[in-house]
């Protein structure tokens, strides 16, 4: 089965009277209507829009959704699909806008928002990026995806913290990724890491591993053989003088990882450099 991507951004369209589909949602969703109608129910409850209004409903949830097209037998709409981890990195980027209260603050699976002309301007320009049914670079889809959700955190302060299960394991994985960037240049143990992250070890490495594809020990080690091999390329400094700053107690464990990763010596590095 192949993996979903991080980020869909796409047009949908709908020709008929009603369309009913049930829906249990892998992705978080983003859903601007452009023509007609559209209700989701769930749990007992119902919540409609209209053009002008658009829907974000958390991924994991299991919905009944009706599409209406309108008057001239349309339905359109533009759809933007994203993972918890596309939302954690977000928040890692702009960790002041994080404010999570979980205690006090209703989940809900479903938020609908008013359509402002920022957003229909947002929107316009999506739609432009989709003419033709062109596909979206990822880089392009990203940017447009964080545009979003910063200017809903500004514009809506609090909103996207009541959505169901997001919040916290975006929570859960900031603070995973600030406490390893953090860390990257000093001597500590994956044990500390969770203990700095406020978790058990197991948990520490299963969380881990879902966000980096990876376990913390190779990939702490990956990343500080990536800056010493910048380091050394610079020329200024030798592996004496740079193992300390890379969190290394000494130099012969250094040299060791270097070799492990880069497959030759720091020194030998160097000069083929």
């Amino acid at each position: 089965m192949k993996q979903a991507e991080p980020i869909s951004i796409f047009s949908y369209q709908a020709e008929g009277t009603s369309i009913k589909n049930r829906i249990t949602l892998q992705q978080n969703l983003f859903s601007f209507l452009l023509e007609g109608e559209k209700t989701v129910y769930y749990a007992g409850k119902t919540i409609g829009i209209i053009p002008g209004q658009f829907l974000l409903l958390a991924g994991g949830n299991c919905l009944m959704s009706e599409k209406i097209v309108a008057p001239r037998g349309k339905y359109r709409s533009i759809l933007i699909s994203f993972d918890n981890g596309v939302l954690s990195d977000f928040f890692t980027r702009q960790p002041n806008l994080l404010r999570i209260q979980a205690a006090e603050i209703p989940e809900e699976p479903i938020l609908r928002f008013e359509q402002d002309v920022f957003l229909r301007n947002f929107i316009s320009s999506l739609e432009h990026l989709l003419v033709g049914n062109q596909t979206i670079s990822p880089n392009m889809q990203q940017l447009k995806v964080h545009e979003l959700l910063l200017y809903l955190c500004e514009s809506h302060p609090g909103q996207l913290q009541k959505l169901r299960g997001i919040s916290k394991e975006a929570a859960d994985d900031i603070l995973i990724r600030q406490a390893v960037n953090a860390n990257i240049d000093h001597p500590v143990s994956i044990e500390e890491l969770a203990f700095l992250c406020n978790t058990s070890l197991s948990t520490f490495k299963r969380r881990f591993a879902r966000i980096y594809s990876t376990s913390p020990s190779k990939w702490l080690l990956e990343k500080r053989m990536q800056k010493a091999a910048k380091l050394l390329r610079q020329g200024n400094s030798t592996a004496s003088e740079i193992y300390y700053e890379l969190g290394y107690e000494n130099l012969s464990s250094f040299i060791q990882s270097f070799k492990q990763v880069h497959g030759i010596t720091p020194k030998q590095y160097q000069l083929s450099n």
